[in-house]
């Protein structure tokens, strides 16, 4: 009987221990990042990753993989949508293939704040970086 209520004393206070940890992960993004996502995409959940000091929130729109990268202050950076392998400049291939960096695993467009656009190659070394045209700019280690 001791044993029991001993049991249940424990497997009470760690599930209280643990549901407080996990409120305090999701408290950790500011507010101000918090606000600037909901204002650009009200109703939509988000899961956030904290990446050196900015915050990126994923989520799902109309069957597309979205990433959104915001500063501290709240200001987004970059929006980072995940594209088909053929949607990737033909050059992209290419490099990839005579520098053999290995198979394309993902790709994706993305938007920085400023408009400019680059394209990113999942290898298997990290992520390949190119320009719109299928320019080589750099390979980003994971």
């Amino acid at each position: 009987m001791r044993i029991t209520i001993l049991a249940l004393l424990l497997t009470t206070g760690f599930s209280t221990i643990v549901f407080a940890q996990e409120k305090k992960e999701s408290s950790k993004i500011p507010l101000a990042v918090e606000k600037a996502f909901q204002k650009n995409h009200p109703n939509v959940k988000a899961k956030w990753e904290k990446e050196g000091d900015k915050y990126e929130a994923g989520y799902k729109q109309n069957r597309n993989k979205i990433s959104e990268l915001y500063s501290s202050a709240g200001a987004l950076e970059e929006t980072e949508i995940a594209i088909a392998l053929s949607q990737l400049p033909a050059q992209v291939s290419q490099y990839i293939s005579k520098h053999q960096l290995g198979a394309i695993k993902e790709a994706a467009k993305i938007t920085k704040a400023d408009g400019s656009i680059l394209y990113e190659a999942e290898v298997k070394s990290g992520d390949a970086l190119f320009d719109p045209k299928g320019n080589f700019i750099r390979l980003q280690k994971d």
